[in-house]
This record gives C-alpha cells, sequence and structure tokens, in this order.
C-alpha cells in the first residue's frame, strides 16, 4: 500500500488540520452515528481524527492504524497515555480477528490504497454483526485528480458507485452521498 506525498504529509500533521479535522469534518463524516464500544480507525495519519474522537466519545475503545511508520510515531506522539492502541498495519491485510469492532471508520484514506477493494473487504470482515463502516473520501473528479498528479501522489480515485457495489459484495448495506459540487462523499455501511 502506497504512503502518501511528503505534501500530504506535511498537511495531515499541521496543527491546522487537526483543529479542522476534529471540529468540522469528523461530524460531518460521523453522520449523527454516535460511538461506543470497539472502534478501528483505517488509515489515521497523525491521530488529529483520533484525538477529536476520544473527546466526543471518551469510553470509547479505540484502535488506530496507518502504514505510514512516520505517521504511526505521529499518531502516538499525538494521543495521551493511556489512549488508544496505536498499531502500523496495512488496510487491506488487517492483523485483527474477523468481528472485532462495532465501528470501523475510514477518514480520507481509501484513495491511497491502490486496491481499496481489499480495504472495503477487510472492514466488513472485522465489523461485527451489526456493526457500521463510517468514512468519506475524494471522488474520481477532475480536481482531484489533478491535485494527486501535481504532488505525485499514488492514488486511485473512487467512484460512489463503485463504492457501493463492493461494498454490497461484501455484505455491507452502503449507503453514498458526494457533496462539495461532487469533490467528497461520505458513506456508512451496516453489516
Amino acid at each position: 500500500m502506497p504512503k502518501m506525498s511528503r505534501i500530504e504529509t506535511a498537511f495531515c500533521r499541521s496543527s491546522a488540520w487537526g483543529h479542522f479535522a476534529g471540529s468540522v469534518i469528523l461530524p460531518w463524516a460521523l453522520q449523527g452515528h454516535d460511538l461506543s464500544g470497539d472502534v478501528l480507525e483505517l488509515g489515521a495519519g497523525s491521530g488529529a481524527a483520533a484525538a477529536a474522537l476520544l473527546q466526543r466519545a471518551p469510553g470509547i475503545r479505540l484502535t488506530v492504524t496507518d502504514v505510514d511508520e512516520g505517521m504511526v510515531a505521529s499518531a502516538r506522539g499525538r494521543l495521551a497515555r493511556p489512549g488508544p492502541q496505536v498499531e502500523q498495519a496495512d488496510a487491506t491485510a488487517l492483523p485483527f480477528e474477523s468481528a472485532s469492532f462495532d465501528f470501523v471508520l475510514s477518514f480520507l484514506m481509501l484513495h491511497h490504497v491502490l486496491n481499496w477493494q481489499a480495504a472495503i473487504a477487510e472492514a466488513a470482515r472485522v465489523l461485527r454483526p451489526g456493526g457500521l463502516l463510517l468514512g468519506y473520501d475524494l471522488t474520481a473528479s477532475p480536481t482531484a485528480k489533478l491535485i494527486h498528479l501535481i504532488d505525485r501522489s499514488p492514488h486511485r480515485l473512487l467512484r460512489p458507485a463503485e463504492l457501493t457495489v463492493t461494498a454490497r459484495m461484501e455484505g455491507l448495506d452502503m449507503a453514498v452521498r458526494t457533496g462539495l459540487l461532487h469533490q467528497v462523499m461520505r458513506f456508512h455501511a451496516r453489516k
């Protein structure tokens, strides 16, 4: 699984992104769902959303993952001790038992996974029956394609219909909504 470009890495570690992610994006991405129980965040980057999640739902048992060892180190530094479990993990081959989590979260990371279908399959595998996959990502828009070509970031942008079909093939009842002139999408899928 590819890592983020230097530009994306710097952006993800910035305090401005941390504030914006926690105060604006997270509530929008959670779509009114209250988190409880065992929660897994895939591709958590520097832990900005995870820190905000712990403030919103301090009783959750949060596991935070990223494939990039530098991002894992940043997340460990950002998240207070005792805090969530932070692990280096590839979203396409998760090191967790099946049916381990009540919620799986994916915030702006699927487009970095060249085989994002495998990441959806893994999210479905680790969700408990009745569990929920929540997230948001960029759509395969001309703007997103241009941004990723300029920063030379490895990516594979998604189309909402492709995401829905893939999720349904994995036994997830997926709903997708686009926003910002179809530049982004948020999704939720129940197992």
